[in-house]
């Protein structure tokens, strides 16, 4: 059994969400004393408050926070009597503390001018960001902190490994390597948003493409093309950088919370009708 502290840590790591469980006051006999912890997760289990039912009970109560993306912390107050076949007579407070969960999990393809100018945006954000592209070179010696910087050589595998409701950034050096990544990214179609970088021009060219390899036109409907907001004007990287993160904040705002499936609305909806063509990197 790992201990709480380390799980917390691993768990937060990885942006995975979890509940944090503590005994703050103890009356009678009890199984553990006060400041005793364990780290629930959605499948896991770390360290414990003493066994038996009482922490089954913590744990049911953990997951169904976790499963409602419930965010307060609070208070349960439970009496270890015949109620909770525990016979140590005395109770308990159990203090259930939300931990690790971030509003977006983004996977940006492409490390050039724009793809250096959005990633530490987006790593300032409650987000976790896995930043992919071919070129060692091209990524800066810093990375920013919550960022992942993946090098791959196949930077469409990388498309497989991305968690279910994932933010999809397409912005790399070759179009072509842009169609794929975009045909990957819509046959999964379990994404949250997923946009690409390019003018109304090249998102005509990619629907036609789309439509030639079977892509249902109302799934290919599903990537924005221009992305960002009209509002931010100008065609610098920083220009364009701030308005994709723009358009990704209204998202989530809008979304976190919420059930993440392939039938979400777009975030079309929230924005003018409007669109800014965008500089092609």
């Amino acid at each position: 059994m790992r201990n709480w502290i380390s799980a917390l840590a691993d768990l937060q790591d990885r942006g995975e969400p979890c509940v944090l469980v503590t005994i703050i006051e103890e009356r009678g006999s009890t199984p553990r004393n006060a400041g005793s912890k364990m780290v629930v997760s959605a499948e896991h289990l770390y360290d414990t408050i003493g066994g038996g039912h009482l922490e089954y009970k913590a744990m049911k109560i953990a997951r169904e926070m976790l499963a409602s993306g419930r965010q307060d912390t609070h208070l349960e107050r439970f009496s270890l009597g015949a109620s909770l076949g525990q016979c140590c007579g005395g109770a308990t407070v159990l203090l259930f503390e939300p931990m690790g969960r971030v509003q977006a999990q983004i996977a940006v393809f492409g490390a050039g001018h724009v793809g250096r100018a959005l990633v530490p945006l987006l790593a300032s954000l409650p987000c976790k960001v896995r930043w992919i592209d071919s070129r060692e070179q091209e990524f800066p010696e810093q990375i920013p902190e919550g960022v992942i910087r993946i090098v791959s050589d196949e930077p469409v595998d990388e498309v497989q490994d991305l968690p279910s409701g994932s933010y999809c950034i397409v912005m790399t050096h070759n179009h072509q390597l842009d169609l794929e990544l975009t045909a990957a990214i819509l046959k999964r179609n379990d994404f949250t948003w997923f946009g690409l970088i390019g003018s109304k021009t090249k998102r005509v060219k990619f629907e036609h493409r789309l439509r030639d390899r079977g892509f249902d036109p109302q799934l290919v409907q599903r990537m924005r093309c221009p992305m960002g907001i009209a509002e931010v004007k100008g065609k610098l990287p920083i220009e364009i950088a701030v308005s994709i993160a723009a358009e990704i904040i209204a998202t989530y705002n809008a979304n976190f919370g919420q059930q993440t499936s392939s039938s979400a609305e777009p975030i079309a909806q929230l924005l003018p009708a409007s669109r800014r063509s965008q500089a092609i990197q």
